[in-house]
């Protein structure tokens, strides 16, 4: 028998009204600020005001007098030198020290970065700190300062935008200290911040509750910060998608009450830069699912769902490195796609074996509404590919097959131009945002498939789901060289791991930066 709704009462409806002021006042970017309010400096040695400061101790030789112990006492300490090892030997006067090791010999750049992790975390209860890790470092000492400064900004990172305390204090200040390059440190030290701030930014994205940030909301947020750094901005609501033909956002859509956003950010290299040579142009595409439910094919209620907050991580990637090419002088020319939207199930939902108009005509049967970021990045795509840029790669949390494949720790790198791959591979080497190629097999899984009702549909069988969701995209790039990043096993991580904090890990913003700043046209 029907019922009668009780009346909402006065207490419930106040109540509501408070949550609808909370979101609204919402920061869903709080690190953009404070990463840029802290002072990083080169100097030849700790000034006197320093908290804490970190001393290189290798395995072997003599231990440097600031440490105040011997190597016994270290040892017996549990201190060995190895690469990443920390003691924190107070004083009863002055800064307290910790002992950094540095293993046997010149670090490489990603010890370094895992040792100013580890530094700052020894350290986390001051907020001035200083290092001499630049010296330890072999090679080129503007990679080493950055990576001391992304080591220990990162690994200070904390989301604590819906906290009414947070224990661990940001960093304020921090000196590289010693007797490096005083210009290439100070070069890597600008780029280390840029590079350490977007990061953060992507951060607190992927972070941030589902019903606080909406595609709306991220959309006006790219407004603000494409305001900040030079960038263009085209923000697309239904209406223009509509006109678009951009039925795959459309209808992942379709369930929400939450309207959905495409957000195109282009990045232009300045003409002093770009004089006397035609810059390069790389296209971004990033999936940007606010929240995941699954639509009509729901998800269970596990650990995985409860992440789904961060299914929008590739978006963030995106945005994220695109904000920092300006401050980099980037020489090529950047544009990026973000497809917005959430995935939710309602009345109005899309329904398995429903027929999608992707942008550019091309039909899709819905066999799964929870393979939906293949068909928002289909749109993406296929814009991106009617701009004839020299590469497209796109980015996105998209197949738990890939984690199945590749754990937790490697993002799957698919492509139809090895010469791409192949420098995606170099910059996440460099970056430590690990990558593993993976096979586009579209030979003999593109018949998989094969829709009888339409030009192909979004899921073949069980097996090889990764592989085939790339197939899937690749439908969509035309003939414009292009590889797919599958970051869903690396988005987060579930304790504090060297520079990655718990949470949402902002993994392809460096790799998406370092990459738009050394691209080279594929041959």
């Amino acid at each position: 028998m029907p019922t009668t709704p009780a009346p909402t009462s006065d207490n419930a409806v106040t109540r509501l009204d408070a949550v609808a002021r909370d979101r609204a006042s919402f920061d869903p970017a709080p690190s953009r600020r404070r990463t840029a309010d802290v002072t990083v400096q080169h100097a030849r040695s700790a000034p006197a005001d320093v908290s804490g400061i970190g001393v290189n101790v290798g395995t072997k030789g003599a231990v440097p007098r600031s440490i105040g112990l011997d190597r016994a006492t270290l040892v017996a300490a549990g201190f060995e030198g190895k690469v990443g090892q920390t003691l924190l030997v107070p004083r009863r006067e002055g800064a307290d020290v910790v002992a950094v090791g540095t293993g046997d010999g010149a670090m490489s750049t990603m010890d370094v970065r895992n040792a100013a992790a580890a530094f700052a975390r020894s350290a986390a209860k001051y907020s001035t700190l200083a290092t001499n890790l630049v010296d330890a470092a072999s090679g080129d000492a503007a990679a080493a300062a950055q990576a001391v400064v992304e080591g220990v900004l990162l690994a200070r990172y904390r989301f604590g935008a819906l906290k009414s305390t947070n224990g661990t204090p940001s960093v304020d200040a921090l000196w590289l200290v010693g007797s490096a390059n005083a210009t290439a440190t100070r070069r890597g030290i600008d780029r280390g911040r840029a590079t350490a701030w977007a990061t953060s930014l992507a951060r607190d994205l992927a972070n941030s509750p589902p019903s606080h940030l909406t595609a709306t909301r991220f959309a006006r947020l790219a407004e603000d910060i494409a305001a900040e750094a030079g960038l263009e901005i085209d923000v697309f609501g239904p209406d223009e998608l509509r006109r678009l033909g951009c039925g795959g956002l459309l209808g992942v859509n379709s369930g929400s009450t939450e309207e959905p956003r495409l957000v195109k950010l282009t990045y232009r290299p300045s003409p002093r830069r770009a004089k006397g040579s035609s810059p390069a142009r790389l296209a971004l595409v990033g999936k940007g699912i606010m929240y995941d439910s699954g639509g009509i094919s729901l998800k269970p209620t596990d650990a995985m769902h409860t992440a789904m907050k961060m299914d929008m991580s590739g978006a963030a990637a995106v945005l994220s490195s695109m904000s920092a090419l300006a401050a980099l002088d980037c020489p090529n020319e950047v544009v990026g796609f973000m497809m917005c939207t959430d995935n939710m199930p309602s009345g109005s939902a899309m329904k398995l074996g429903d027929v999608l108009h992707i942008h550019g005509g091309t039909t899709v049967e819905v066999h799964n509404t929870d393979a939906e970021g293949r068909l928002v990045l289909a749109d993406g795509l296929a814009l991106a590919a009617e701009g004839t840029p020299d590469a497209i790669v796109d980015i996105a949390t998209l197949t738990g097959a890939c984690v199945v494949a590749l754990g937790l720790g490697y993002a799957g790198v698919f492509g139809t131009d090895q010469a791409l791959v192949d420098q995606i591979d170099a910059v996440a080497e460099r970056t430590d945002e690990r990558t593993w190629q993976m096979p586009l097999d579209r030979q003999n899984y593109r018949k998989l498939l094969d829709s009888d009702v339409a030009d192909i549909k979004n899921v073949a069988g069980p097996y090889g789901g990764a592989i085939t969701a790339a197939v899937f995209l690749s439908e969509f790039t035309g003939d414009v060289p292009w590889a797919h990043l599958d970051m869903a096993g690396p988005m987060k991580v579930d304790a504090d791991d060297a520079w990655r904090t718990k949470g949402a890990t902002g993994f392809g913003t460096r790799l998406l930066i370092e990459l738009a700043t050394t691209f080279t046209k594929p041959a």
